[in-house]
């Protein structure tokens, strides 16, 4: 298992947010924390904790940079936990 933070820019969150929030909510057994700070100009920034194997990191990294709208990165440790 490894801890990873997944930092998203949901540019027009009124378009994105719903479908966003359905797939956070589909990995919820692996989302330790979760902050989302709304700006001015009708943008986002989220980060995400995580914690999971890298394939279940990655997949949920690949769909929500699938969603319109929404940009991610996503960064992991080297060193596995138990």
């Amino acid at each position: 298992m490894k801890i990873g933070v997944i930092s998203a820019i949901l540019e027009e969150p009124s378009k994105c947010n719903s479908e966003f929030n359905k797939v956070v909510a589909d990995f919820r057994g692996s989302i330790k924390g979760r902050m989302g700070i709304p700006l001015e100009n009708e943008t986002s920034i989220v980060s995400i904790v995580v914690v999971g194997s890298l394939n279940e990191i990655n997949s949920l990294t690949g769909k929500l940079g699938n969603i319109n709208g929404v940009t991610v990165k996503t960064a992991i440790s080297k060193k596995e936990i138990e």
